[in-house]
């Protein structure tokens, strides 16, 4: 069982949403608008945030920014809107994975069982350290450092930046990883990727991932410049 906050201002899909996921076992609060799901999740401490994108008091960007802060915090993102821009900034500012209304709520499920296992990836992982020049992985801390300076990445950038570094200067697919990091087979278009390499490319450095055109990215080896 997690505990699952749920941000949504139409209070029947709300409903929908809270009934399927407490169905899975899980403990699920709902709030409806942007400044009561801040608070929400201040008090309650989620390990996974579903959060709609339009939102009163301030939307759904606003409430991933601010909750990202002090606890990184998984975050399915909802959105009705069709535009690349909105779902790559929701993607930019910490949201690990999104779905476009309407959506199913076997599809929902699906990804937030996906999203909770990575996030409880560490509790199994053998202790190791990945190291590409100034960049170091602790895995069963989840902590990634530059220059001995902690980067504050999400739970899926994490897991995103540790595959690619695992085998470094090995080419994956963007296909590869939307299965082996995300747990997808389907549903999920390459733009996730891209926006997440973005994000770690802003965060830990432009030279950590290393993009292969036509082919799709590479973890940083000992030939790159660093």
């Amino acid at each position: 069982m997690a505990k699952i906050v749920v941000v949504e201002d139409e209070a029947e899909l709300a409903d929908a949403i809270a009934a399927r996921l407490r169905s899975d076992g899980h403990s699920v609060t709902v709030a409806a608008d942007g400044p009561s799901a801040v608070q929400t999740v201040a008090t309650v401490q989620p390990e996974a945030v579903v959060l709609d994108l339009m939102l009163p008091g301030f939307d759904g960007l606003e409430v991933c920014r601010r909750i990202q802060r002090d606890r990184p915090v998984p975050v399915i993102m909802l959105t009705a809107r069709g535009s690349e821009t909105d779902l790559v900034v929701g993607l930019e500012v910490g949201a690990d994975d999104y779905l476009c209304k309407p959506f199913s709520m076997r599809e929902l499920t699906a990804r937030v069982r996906a999203l909770l296992r990575r996030a409880d990836r560490s509790a199994t992982e053998p202790g190791n350290i990945l190291r590409a020049g100034p960049v170091e992985i602790d895995l069963p801390r989840r902590r990634a450092r530059r220059d001995g300076e902690v980067i504050a990445l999400t739970v899926t950038e994490f897991d995103l930046l540790a595959y690619l570094l695992t085998a470094p200067g090995v080419v994956r697919s963007r296909d590869e990883l939307l299965a082996e990091v995300w747990g997808y087979r389907d549903g999920a278009g390459p733009r996730t990727v891209d926006s997440h390499v973005r994000s770690i490319r802003r965060k830990a450095g432009a030279d950590v991932v290393r993009t292969v055109h036509g082919l799709g990215y590479a973890g940083a080896d000992g030939d790159d410049a660093w």
